[in-house]
């Protein structure tokens, strides 16, 4: 793996067209303002916003008395027997943990779910040995205290004293802090509070979890600051300039989506990372950047990326990616950090808020207060093992089939727009979900993300609703098997997962988005049916017609 974070920009066009924003860049002194935290870099309307925002830039030397914390409490729990690791934790709570961990090679259970049946799964495992680390920066998100809940019954319905198994890491003073400290958990971390949870990869909701799994934390703050020392500069080589111009520059000439392959990085997961850390900071005021996790440089997206799209390699710029960056883990972290602050001054757009986060949140509550997580729905068609759920106004009567479903829907897509599909699915036993992704962009031309939800709601939700509104949302639920009640709540985890996809689904109706949802009322036949009737299509569906009919107008 490279020792040194760099940046390369193969493409001869965009490094020309990058370069005098480069040299914008350094005469207004933004690198190095940004690493002394100025919250003017963004102009007056986000100022008071990226005052607290902006104690990241320090973190591999703020956060390093963690280290021996979190040594200490490692040495603790295995002392104990305790070598397990649970987290529930979303968003970058749960994404940066599972990418340095992985990258390690270390194992974490990651819950950032709320399918009943994964979660118990991670209940069925050796619960003598398991130590959950509840990790939320607000203290209040439903789907981590949802699982600290299960949790907390399933420890004591097996004779386990709950509070010596239960590790939070939260922001000081609150509503968590306050009731784990009452109830006397084994260990509180707080945070940084001026620390945004999709920058807070090198604080405690970043390390704590990934330390206590195994994981070298100590090597990765050696990595990021070895970073810092060229992100912070004022020069033309500087990567983190270089990078934030190329993107920037594509935007600029229509390449509003960035397409990300893996090329021999030795980093496992890393565009799940980033794709919340780009979508969530730079996507509203109808603008942004739409990260695109590619499977590899051969997947459709990547090696087939139009005009629309910027490819990147997380390793060599090779095999078609236009910009590539290298470098360790620590020193990716750092280094997209300050690209994706720095893009959204040339943006012209606030990357520290979320303005769009919030109603999705509150439909679903909304529903949650009806029984069983919203009202009954009538499909309008059943096909096999799959109903077909369509928001209002562009599917027509008389549609008998999910394929015929599937090409109306596909019908909607602007040209150069994309379609995310959203699965509200077990990540592990309905993992082959994510075929969908190469299969219908394959097909349909159109690039295409994918998303496990409620996860992707914590990530690439805000560009959904804030970003360019060309996308079109595919959303995947299925019948769960059997149900986990929340203790002391009045709904299960399945009434809470159906809630958030619905209420989200409203949310984007009512920006006019179209929104196709099929559940499967037998996953594991609905999936095969889905796939067969997906690979019924052909690329020159009514997508292709529709825009070859805009180009003759």
């Amino acid at each position: 793996m490279a020792t040194e974070t760099s940046v390369e920009i193969s493409d001869e066009a965009l490094a020309a067209e990058a370069r005098p924003l480069v040299e914008r860049l350094v005469t207004d002194a933004v690198a190095s303002g940004l690493a002394a935290q100025d919250a003017t870099l963004w102009g007056p309307d986000a100022e008071s916003e990226a005052s607290i925002r902006l104690s990241w830039t320090t973190l591999h030397e703020t956060s390093r008395p963690l280290l021996a914390e979190i040594d200490a409490l490692r040495a603790e729990l295995h002392a104990d027997g305790l070598d397990r690791i649970v987290l529930a934790g979303m968003g970058g709570s749960s994404l940066a943990p599972e990418v340095i961990t992985a990258t390690a090679g270390v194992p974490l259970t990651v819950l950032d779910t709320t399918d009943p049946g994964q979660v118990a799964d991670a209940l069925s495992g050796d619960l003598e040995r398991t130590v959950l680390v509840v990790s939320s920066k607000s203290g209040t998100t439903v789907e981590t205290d949802s699982h600290r809940r299960i949790f907390e019954r399933a420890f004591a319905a097996n004779g386990i004293d709950p509070v010596t198994r239960i590790i939070v890491v939260t922001d000081p003073g609150s509503p968590m802090e306050q009731a784990a400290k009452q109830a006397g958990y084994r260990k509180v971390f707080t945070a940084d509070p001026h620390v945004g949870g999709r920058y807070s990869a090198l604080t405690a909701f970043g390390l704590v979890p990934a330390g206590l799994a195994g994981a070298d934390v100590a090597t990765l703050l050696d990595d990021a600051a070895a970073a810092f020392a060229e992100v912070r500069a004022d020069s033309a080589d500087n990567p983190a300039l270089r990078l934030a111009a190329g993107l920037a520059a594509a935007h600029d000439k229509g390449a509003e989506k960035v397409v990300f392959a893996d090329t021999g990085s030795g980093i496992k997961g890393f565009p799940d990372w980033v794709e919340q850390l780009i979508a969530e900071s730079t996507g509203k005021n109808g603008t942004g950047l739409l990260p695109v996790a590619a499977e590899n440089t051969r997947a459709p997206g990547f090696a087939d990326a139009g005009a629309d799209a910027t490819t990147v390699a997380i390793g060599p710029a090779q095999d078609g990616a236009r910009i590539g960056t290298s470098g360790p883990l620590g020193g990716q972290f750092l280094l997209w950090e300050f690209a994706t602050a720095i893009a959204g001054r040339l943006l012209g757009i606030n990357p520290f808020d979320q303005p769009d986060v919030e109603a999705a949140k509150k439909a679903a509550r909304e529903l949650l207060d009806t029984a069983g997580g919203g009202p009954a729905v009538t499909p309008a068609t059943v096909d096999g093992s799959i109903e077909v759920h369509a928001s209002d106004g562009w599917l027509s009567a008389g549609v008998g089939t999910v394929a015929e479903a599937l090409r109306a829907f596909l019908a909607t897509a602007p040209r150069a727009g994309y379609l995310s599909i959203q699965a509200y699915l077990d990540r592990l036993d309905d993992a082959s979900a994510a075929v969908l992704r190469p299969e219908l962009a394959r097909r349909t031309g159109l690039q295409t993300t994918f998303g496990w939800g409620p996860r992707f709601l914590h990530s690439t939700g805000q560009y959904h609703k804030g970003g360019h509104q060309n996308g079109i949302f595919l959303q995947i639920t299925g019948a769960a098997e059997e149900d986990l009640a929340v203790p002391d709540r009045p709904y299960t985890l399945g009434e809470l997962q159906r809630a958030q996809a619905l209420g989200d689904g409203q949310v984007l109706a009512e920006h006019n988005r179209p929104v196709l949802r099929l559940h499967l009322n037998d996953r594991a036949a609905g999936l095969v049916e889905l796939v067969k009737a997906i690979e019924g299509l052909h690329q020159d569906h009514a997508h292709e017609d529709k825009a070859a009919q805009e180009d003759k107008a």
